[in-house]
């Protein structure tokens, strides 16, 4: 299994969709009223889908998982490109800090960084920084999941893919506990490789302090999990299933 998908949810996928596309050079895949779907190449053959679903509704809750971009040796120079392409600047309490903070085309807020020697091979996002309850814990639950290895970074802990390349996941001590019975505006995707147990690994998703919440959203051809932090992912079907 590895990660596939970035899950963005957007009132218009297409707009969103685009804005980001745009933002990050990818490619795209899909766009359909209800979706939006393009794709940043790592190294070699892996990669990372940006995918954005419709909802009714803008989300409000805090954001607990978010892109961090390269400055792409020019913070001023790359925030500006963005707002040229949509992106708004937002206030939300950064103050002083040296790296810029912008809303999306939907008002997500992403920031741009300042130079950091580990965000060289990253390519256009840096990291994906993710509120946690415990760093460490889940740090050996998502590279479990993932199978990205532990990387040098910024926050107490962050993993990368095996490649050495593409953003970084890091592990951030949450600024406050998830709001009980939220749903994150974003999320990530597991895909399952050709033999893997759906049901063993849903298995050790709760005995590594996961869970399966039903949401309620009836029969789907995925999985939906929460990690111990309380953060939605879903498990696809493998490719051939």
């Amino acid at each position: 299994m590895h990660l596939e998908n970035i899950v963005i949810d957007a009132v218009d996928p297409g707009r969103l969709g685009r804005f980001w596309q745009a933002a990050l050079g990818t490619e795209q895949l899909t766009d359909v009223p209800e979706g939006f779907e393009t794709r940043l190449h790592l190294d070699g053959d892996a990669y990372l889908d940006l995918c954005f679903p419709r909802v009714p509704e803008r989300p409000t809750e805090p954001q607990r998982l978010h892109l961090d971009l390269w400055d792409a040796g020019d913070q001023a120079g790359t925030a500006q490109r963005l707002r040229d392409l949509g992106a708004g600047d937002l206030d939300i309490g950064q103050g002083d800090a040296p790296w810029i903070v912008l809303g999306d085309a939907e008002g997500n807020p992403f920031c741009v960084l300042e130079h950091r020697d580990a965000f060289v091979r990253t390519g256009p996002i840096a990291s994906l920084p993710l509120d946690t309850v415990d760093p460490d814990a889940a740090a050996e639950f998502w590279g479990w999941l993932t199978g990205w290895a532990d990387a040098d970074g910024y926050a107490p802990r962050s993993l990368r893919h095996p490649s050495g390349s593409g953003p970084l996941l890091e592990m951030c001590p949450e600024p406050r506990p998830k709001p009980a019975g939220s749903k994150n505006r974003m999320h990530l995707d597991i895909r399952l490789e050709t033999g893997d147990d759906v049901d063993a690994i849903a298995e050790e998703i709760l005995a590594r302090g996961g869970a399966e919440p039903d949401r309620g959203w009836g029969e789907l051809p995925w999985r939906t999990f929460t990690d111990p932090s309380g953060n939605e992912l879903c498990l696809l079907r493998a490719y051939d299933a």
